[in-house]
């Protein structure tokens, strides 16, 4: 009578929910097929608040007993075709392949999966929700949905028809599916399947972990590779290329113990749903941007990680190969610290700037090396920053500097130009000045040696890392546009200096992405300071910086620059606030009649500029 009544819930459930009428043009699918099918699968939606509130004891079946709960809507389905006429060709109620796709969970701890507490449940074969990053995955295979055997024995009644049907299981791998063991259960004969009625589908295997592990490794460097232990996600049919590497989501499924080369406990997807970004750490990874804008809002700063994309054989015995993320995947909407450039090779150096001009990266699978008759490949979109730094003054480099002969350029031979290009900004981290001559940076050194734990700073009490989490947490989330005035100053000073910094054989020297740059650069300024709008002020911190940088690329201009623009070494504490607001104001001023003079509008612009 239980039986009977959780069958009458859900046929009401699936009235009400217009799921009976999708299970109607599903079917209708099927019969117009001249396809021979073993198994029929059907996806039926489920909304576990509303199941509970009709009726309890399904909702709780389907919450803690998916799979005799999947039973429940398989008979109905049945009976539902049965009666309606609806799939001609059907003949027994496990040719129905019912799977429940839940749209959430009850938000509470017992159906949360911690990958931090151990140890994790395997046996209960219910729903569980989990959350992380995926770190790999593999290429798309193929499984077995379905599959028919007949008895090898002619005689046995169980030769014909479709009594003995194969469906794939939660957790379950290939083998038990379809296999050459299987016996007849009236005769003892041996089965044999019926090739032609093999339902196939999709797979495909990604692995996470949880965001606390890169948390775990922000400030991180290590030149020897280190693998994360990961959870094993299986994906099948409408869920395979829903998720890509780097990005965090939330994973509803049922985890299992899987047998392969060594035992581990696997979960299998039931629906996916992807989370908002976070601040993900890779290598020395922070900062984080919004999801949509990640491809153009990159700011490449030059002050390949140690870890590349990785081939690996998968260990699930599926025939496909498992990409292995690096750090420049991992620090998706973030920042990938590279470390020094001039200790990479040629190759390794043309490989990052067609990532850097590309941002893809593509992976080439060699099919002979891993089972396959064909080459595959494999492209990635990265979305981070990459921040990279040359030690000029290390020994072996000293004596390859060369005299420059324009003011204020920096000799960057030891890296290829097209190279030092693709980087928004270059940026001359020198800490001497006549005045203060490594001052700053000894005392800090000092002060760290003796107390490591001790807070340096007066600052370092007031505010805490938690506190500046949170306020950069806050600040990346505000929308800001440009004041009048803003939009004039920026777009007056880019045209300014395109036009001094241009000449007739080599054209201009500012890329495409430089007004990119600037404007990037005057928002993130307007919302360190917690304001909707981007006033002049931001403007003029962002021409500052970035005329540095072409200043170290190029040579000075008329529009000259100190070297430390923004924060002079002489006003290099609290005390020197005020100075400071002096020094940029007198700065804002010479900016304003540089786009007076070579700006839009002036004698020396060009019409057609």
């Amino acid at each position: 009578m239980s039986n009977l009544k959780m069958k009458e819930a859900a046929l009401i459930y699936l009235d009400r929910s217009g799921g009976l009428q999708k299970f109607i043009n599903d079917c209708k699918y099927y019969n117009d097929s001249k396809q021979s099918y073993a198994v029929y699968r059907f996806n039926i939606l489920i909304n576990p608040s509303d199941i509970v509130e009709l009726d309890a004891e399904l909702g709780n079946h389907i919450l803690h007993h998916p799979v005799k709960a999947a039973e429940v809507f398989q008979s109905v389905c049945f009976i539902a075709v049965k009666t309606l006429s609806l799939i001609g060709q059907l003949q027994t109620e496990t040719q129905i392949n019912i799977v429940l796709k839940l749209t959430h969970l009850p938000s509470l701890p017992s159906y949360s999966l911690n990958f931090c507490e151990f140890p994790l449940d395997y046996t209960s074969q219910r729903f569980y929700m989990m959350q992380g990053i995926v770190i790999a995955m593999t290429t798309v295979t193929k499984y077995t949905q379905g599959a028919r055997f007949l008895c090898s024995d002619e005689a046995c009644p169980l030769s014909k028809g479709f009594q003995y049907i194969r469906v794939h299981a939660p957790g379950a791998t290939e083998s038990a599916t379809v296999r050459n063991d299987f016996l007849c259960n009236l005769c003892s004969s041996s089965l044999q399947e019926d090739r032609k009625f093999r339902v196939l589908g999709d797979k495909q295997i990604v692995e996470i972990i949880t965001a606390k592990a890169l948390h775990a490794f922000q400030g991180h460097s290590n030149n020897q590779p280190f693998r994360f232990q990961s959870l094993t996600i299986f994906l099948r049919d409408e869920s395979v290329n829903k998720m890509s590497i780097g990005n965090e989501y939330k994973i509803i499924g049922i985890p299992t113990c899987v047998k392969t080369l060594q035992t581990s406990v696997c979960v299998e997807a039931n629906s996916i749903t992807f989370c908002n970004p976070k601040a993900l750490f890779a290598d020395e990874s922070s900062s984080d941007k919004n999801s949509n804008k990640e491809l153009e809002d990159c700011l490449d700063i030059l002050i390949i990680t140690s870890d590349t994309l990785l081939v690996d054989r998968n260990n699930y015995g599926t025939g496909a190969v498992s990409i292995q993320a690096g750090s420049a995947l991992l620090a998706k909407g973030g920042i990938c610290f590279i470390g020094d450039l001039a200790s990479y090779k040629k190759d390794k150096l043309e490989q990052l700037q067609s990532v850097m001009e590309s941002r893809s990266i593509t992976v080439y699978i060699p099919g002979k090396k891993f089972g396959d008759d064909t080459n595959q490949q494999m492209t990635f979109p990265i979305q981070c920053s990459f921040w990279s730094f040359v030690d000029m003054d290390s020994s072996s480099r000293k004596n390859m500097q060369k005299t420059n002969s324009l003011i204020g350029q920096m000799d960057c031979s030891l890296i290829p130009a097209n190279l030092v290009e693709v980087f928004g900004l270059l940026i001359n981290c020198n800490e001497s000045s006549p005045c203060h001559q490594f001052l700053p940076t000894v005392q800090h050194t000092l002060k760290k040696a003796i107390d490591p734990e001790g807070l340096l700073y007066l600052a370092s009490k007031q505010f805490t890392t938690e506190d500046f989490e949170k306020l950069l947490a806050f600040a990346k989330n505000l929308n800001v546009e440009f004041s009048l005035e803003a939009e004039r100053m920026v777009h007056g000073y880019y045209l300014a200096s395109r036009r001094i910094r241009t000449d007739s054989i080599c054209g201009s020297k500012l890329s495409a992405s430089a007004l990119k740059y600037l404007i990037s650069l005057s928002e993130a300024h307007a919302r360190l300071n917690l304001r909707n709008k981007v006033l002049k002020e931001d403007v003029l911190i962002a021409v500052l910086l970035f005329e540095t940088s072409l200043t170290l690329k190029y040579g000075a201009t008329v529009f000259c620059v100190a070297p430390n623009a923004v924060f002079p070494f002489e006003l290099y504490n609290e005390e020197y606030l005020e100075q400071r607001d002096i020094y940029l104001t007198q700065c804002q001023q010479q900016l304003l009649q540089f786009i007076a003079t070579y700006g839009p509008g002036t004698a020396v612009f060009a019409s057609d500029e």
